[in-house]
């Protein structure tokens, strides 16, 4: 058995071969000399730029860079050279920016090189890849995740807030009134005889009926009040800085809008509707499920004293 014929040494490659891909590569590449002119720019750059091979060989690359780069480029480069010290740019990826033949600045990402001394002259390149598409992808889908998080807290019929939300507000005003020493009253409303409106109207009605009630609950109340929809004719109130009494003020405001709001008919004719609320504070210590509580119990009292009238708790006790 002989042994086997040692491998023979690699060819060197053809610079024509490195060439041939550079120009059909995916990525820009641009190469500058040190007095940066441009020396070469591949087909991706020509695409990227708008600018043909030969409009802007042995021109300066300041034509390409944001003003506020162009203006200082060509001392950068000629410091770097002078100090031979190492950069802090070169041989990293970051964003930046360059002008495209229509005035237009394109994002991109780039890394840049010191690709050495060449017959006396040192030259840099750079590869460069437009980020357009992926940032416009993102920012597709921050605005999609924006929406989602506004679908899953807020209520679709009535855009309040919903009971998730409602309980997330409840215990940032909780915290922000335990480090204040500010009172905080919460609510619970509720619709007056709503089944019989839907009963009677059907549902298309009583869909028209919660979004003008949610109207009036976003007009009456004041600014740092939350209403949110709990579920079916049911709201909740929040009612942040605000003692008892205060809270009364503001509920009884809600209640006679609500009885003066119209909701038309499909035959013209108005339909009025009411709306009975409990409230109650919430107490130094106390839990947000036991504040509530009492708001139900109050609530319970005004709809069994007349409805369309507003309860607090301590008056329900």
């Amino acid at each position: 058995m002989t042994d086997a014929l040692p491998a023979a040494p690699p060819a060197v490659l053809s610079e024509v071969l490195f060439s041939r891909l550079l120009e059909d590569a995916l990525d820009a590449v641009i190469i500058i000399d040190e007095q940066c002119r441009i020396r070469y720019i591949n087909g991706a750059m020509q695409a990227l730029s708008g600018y043909a091979s030969g409009e802007l060989l042995g021109q300066t690359l300041n034509g390409l860079l944001p003003d506020a780069v162009a203006s200082q480029h060509d001392n950068l480069v000629i410091n770097y050279i002078r100090s031979s010290r190492q950069s802090s740019v070169l041989g990293k990826i970051r964003e930046f920016a360059i002008r495209h033949r229509n005035a237009q600045m394109i994002p991109i990402e780039m890394k840049a090189l010191d690709l050495g001394v060449v017959d006396g002259m040192r030259y840099f390149g750079a590869f460069l890849l437009d980020v357009r598409e992926r940032r416009e992808l993102a920012a597709k889908n921050a605005s999609l995740l924006a929406q989602l998080e506004q679908q899953a807290l807020h209520d679709a019929l009535t855009s309040l807030p919903n009971r998730r939300a409602y309980e997330a507000q409840a215990e940032q005003a909780m915290a922000r009134a335990a480090r204040s020493g500010a009172a905080l009253t919460v609510g619970v409303a509720d619709l007056d005889h709503f089944k019989k409106i839907n009963d009677r109207h059907g549902h298309a009605v009583g869909d028209a009926v919660l979004r003008n009630v949610a109207q009036v609950l976003r007009d009456t109340g004041r600014v740092t009040d939350v209403a949110a929809r709990m579920g079916g004719e049911e709201f909740g109130l929040l009612f942040p800085d605000a003692t008892l009494p205060q809270a009364q003020m503001v509920a009884e405001r809600i209640r006679a809008a609500v009885a003066a709001a119209v909701t038309v008919l499909p035959d013209g004719s108005p339909l009025h509707v009411t709306i009975s609320i409990g409230l109650a504070p919430l107490a130094r210590g106390a839990s947000m499920d036991a504040a509530m509580s009492e708001a139900d119990k109050a609530l319970y009292v005004a709809k069994h004293q007349g409805r369309n009238q507003v309860m607090a708790a301590l008056a329900a006790e």
